[in-house]
């Protein structure tokens, strides 16, 4: 492609939101451009980005036989209705009815549209398993779309769904489909870190997140120094502490503690560490049709991790509460425990079971109840609900953990038989009877990838596209299209590669060397050969973007030499 025909509208000035390299690259070097809030065209070359890195999925879902298909876009708000997600989804499904009045949605996910495909169809063990996949436009309307291609609400996204007549089968499916989205994001020359995760609304019994490292991601990552373990932090657990703080002694009793409300004055009141207090975290939980408080005890040394909090409830949401809502029904901030609590429902975190030697609120103003034994309490509701910090211990070795950020790519899911109960699509076992689908799906986010190459690969100066990625690999650069010497090379350098197959392009625009030359640091091609003024002593040079060098190279060499390199 010549670049005097290519539309690539560069500019030097970023969209006035940007914060991230990719959003502020992609738009300046015209991959992309803003249409509404959360809406992005593609254009000549980012469409050639989504191209590969979908080409790339597609060999890689080829290989452990998933099979490609292509869903409306726009989907029966009754099959939404039917799996019980219309409400559950929230805000961010976007709702509209067509001129007969029937309601319908723009597909956020494909959960139900896929499970429709295949009820009534697929009716016997001897047709599982089953892996169909499609890379499909999906909408979301987020509260806040920002950081560009990172969180849009309309997005490019691969999603495919597994059908299976054994758990051990779909335990298979998972693990090969991990092992492909590896693949792909090795071949896209990506740093990645596969975490446990939260399954969140999609649901099911256990999920893993695909995390390309960096800085600007919006995911903590907690890590093992040692082995492969990474968990995003809403996922995250930790071994048991190796130190214990020496334990206070009491005899259980009621103690004054006027005024003193926080852990940390709690703490300095009976000088103990704040191991051995209780934290009272108080949170609204959100429903589909109510909403309630509840309680959430852990040690005071803690702190609640509210997805957790969220998926031990059930609660599509959880929202911070003031004083007021509690004296409402009867609770004292700063004095709540778990002992005779009746006002509310409230969940221990699985540290305090059976701990010894506790202090905490008695529930009733400037009172405190010390030298609690928790086994009192070992009928109450137990679950893990606290968030891991930086220093505490691996759960699989004696390493220890840290923070990193990533950027979710990709996230697999074994979903059980979660949509297909619902839905009531099943098919017959060996025995003849009747058994709900046991179901996989396996998302990734394709358009997400082309901004999370560039957060991987950027400088100052722009784009630097891995070679799997990259546009175009060569840019031919003539710099004064003026000098006939210069442009007969340029074009027969052009030509040359282009027989090689080798994609190429030429820029043999009317402008100056430097524009030129800021443009093509600024898109970010591999290689730009620049045929310069050294050409009439023979020469030309190599621009090696990644390396941000040059070298110069004899002119009747250069194509041996760049076909080598690529």
């Amino acid at each position: 492609m010549r670049l005097s025909n290519l539309y690539i509208p560069t500019t030097k000035e970023a969209p006035s939101d940007a914060t991230l390299p990719s959003h502020i690259f992609l738009s300046r070097a015209g991959f992309i451009s803003q249409v509404a809030s959360g809406l992005y065209n593609f254009l000549p070359l980012g469409k050639k980005v989504l191209k590969k890195i979908e080409n790339i999925i597609n060999e890689e879902m080829e290989a452990i036989g998933a099979q490609e298909v292509e869903l409306s876009f726009v989907t029966p708000a009754e099959l939404w209705q039917e799996s019980g997600r219309i409400e559950k989804f929230g805000k961010e499904l976007l709702r509209f009815k067509d001129r007969k009045e029937n309601l319908f949605v723009l597909g956020p996910t494909h959960e139900e549209m896929m499970v429709n495909l295949v009820r009534n169809k697929v009716t016997s063990y001897k047709q599982l398993p089953l892996h169909l996949y499609q890379i499909k436009t999906k909408f979301r309307d987020e509260a806040r779309p920002r950081f560009g291609l990172m969180r849009g609400r309309e997005f490019l996204m691969k999603d495919g769904y597994s059908f299976h007549a054994t758990t051990e089968d779909l335990d298979r499916e998972f693990n090969a489909v991990e092992e492909a989205y590896k693949k792909v994001l090795t071949r896209l020359g990506l740093n990645f870190r596969i975490v446990e995760a939260d399954s969140g609304a999609i649901g099911g019994t256990g999920s893993k997140e695909l995390m390309v490292l960096a800085d600007s991601g919006e995911d903590t990552i907690a890590v093992c120094d040692k082995c492969e373990y990474g968990a995003n932090i809403e996922a995250a657990k930790r071994s048991e502490r190796k130190e214990i703080p020496e334990a206070p002694e009491a005899q259980f009793n009621k103690f004054l503690t006027p005024d003193v409300k926080s852990i940390e004055e709690l703490s300095e009141f009976f000088k103990v560490d704040p191991y051995y207090t209780v934290k009272a975290v108080a949170k609204r939980l959100v429903f589909e049709d109510k909403s309630e408080i509840a309680l959430f005890f852990l040690r005071g040394c803690d702190a609640l991790q509210e997805k957790k909090a969220q998926s031990t409830t059930g609660a599509i949401d959880i929202v911070d509460v003031d004083e007021s809502e509690l004296a409402e029904i009867g609770l004292v901030a700063g004095f709540m425990g778990p002992l005779d609590q009746t006002k509310v429902k409230y969940v221990i975190d699985t540290d305090l079971y059976e701990a010894k030697n506790m202090i905490c609120g008695a529930n009733e103003k400037d009172y405190h109840f010390v030298g609690v034994d928790m086994s009192v309490l070992s009928e109450a509701y137990f679950a893990d609900i606290v968030e891991v910090k930086e220093g505490d211990g691996c759960p699989h070795c004696d390493g220890t953990l840290s923070y990193t950020k990533g950027i979710e790519v990709g996230h697999i899911f074994k979903l059980g038989t979660t949509y297909s109960k619902v839905l009531k699509a099943e098919f017959l076992n060996e025995k003849g009877q009747a058994e709900p689908f046991i179901m996989g799906t396996y998302g990734m986010g394709v358009s997400r990838l082309v901004a999370a190459i560039i957060e991987q690969h950027h400088d100052e100066n722009g784009c630097i596209w891995t070679k799997e990625s990259a546009p175009y690999m060569v840019n031919v650069m003539v710099s004064n299209i003026k000098d006939e010497e210069q442009v007969a090379l340029g074009e027969k350098l052009y030509s040359e590669l282009k027989a090689k197959g080798v994609e190429v392009v030429l820029d043999d625009r009317k402008e100056r060397f430097g524009f030129k030359m800021k443009d093509a640091e600024l898109v970010g091609y591999p290689y730009t050969i620049v045929i310069g003024k050294e050409l009439v002593n023979g020469m030309v040079q190599i621009f090696d973007r990644a390396a941000y060098s040059k070298e110069d190279v004899k002119a009747d060499e250069i194509l041996e030499t760049i076909v080598g390199r690529l």
